[in-house]
């Protein structure tokens, strides 16, 4: 078998809009200067407590944990206001349906969101029962560490030689690598693509119908598995 992951932010969903948003209204309520918008985007994929370190060199922790709160409040706010701005990239579904389709892949998700974030963007694009294995930021360290890759492989039981991730950040890449399995990156996330090169992407897509040749020729498939 082989495990194809997905990060979610910057690679399956484009949420740049919500994160900006609720990244400004945590900011603000905790009486702090926003961010600009390209800090914020550039530490997407990070869990929230370790972002807002990052946001704010030298925060206590305390203060760190009080802005991701605020951060998860204002999210979910805008949700139950039905301000939804997490569409699919182009491509998406139909690179999870022809990758999924093979008998010997399973899929997977490997994201700094909560459990909640996932649940709420697989009901909303109707991907119910698309992914074997769901790890997120609620059940390990932040990225890059490699604990939520090592948890997919054990569920799975696939060798880390046949297991890849797909993302948009250095952190995705630099979480493969810590884990021993392959990283593609995508240029259409919030950071840049010739980073994910230097880190060891095997290759760097441009668009989705690129992920199965890609994998393909990653993984010597044949046409029929």
């Amino acid at each position: 078998m082989f495990l194809v992951l997905f990060d979610v932010d910057g690679t399956l969903v484009d949420s740049q809009h919500m994160i900006v948003a609720a990244m400004t209204a945590a900011f603000e309520a905790e009486r702090r200067p926003v961010p600009e918008r390209d800090a914020v985007l550039g530490v997407v994929g990070l869990s929230l407590v370790e972002a807002m370190e990052a946001l704010v060199p030298g925060i206590e922790p305390a203060a760190a944990r009080s802005l991701a709160e605020a951060y998860k409040a204002a999210f979910q706010g805008l949700r139950q206001a039905a301000v939804r701005q997490e569409p699919l990239y182009p491509g998406a579904l139909d690179a999870i349906r022809q990758i999924g389709a093979r008998p010997d892949v399973v899929l997977g998700i490997a994201t700094g969101k909560s459990r909640r974030g996932v649940r709420s963007i697989i009901d909303l694009h109707g991907l119910e029962g698309r992914f074997a294995t769901i790890q997120t930021a609620d059940d390990h360290p932040s990225k890059p560490h490699p604990s939520m890759i090592l948890t997919a492989l054990a569920e799975t039981g696939v060798a880390p030689e046949r297991a890849v991730i797909l993302g948009d950040s250095a952190y995705d890449m630099d979480m493969a690598a810590a884990a021993g399995i392959h990283a593609v990156g995508v240029s259409w996330g919030y950071q840049d693509p010739a980073s994910l090169a230097a880190r060891g992407a095997h290759r760097v897509l441009e668009r989705f119908d690129e992920a199965y040749p890609v994998l393909s020729n990653l993984f010597g498939w044949s046409d029929h598995a």
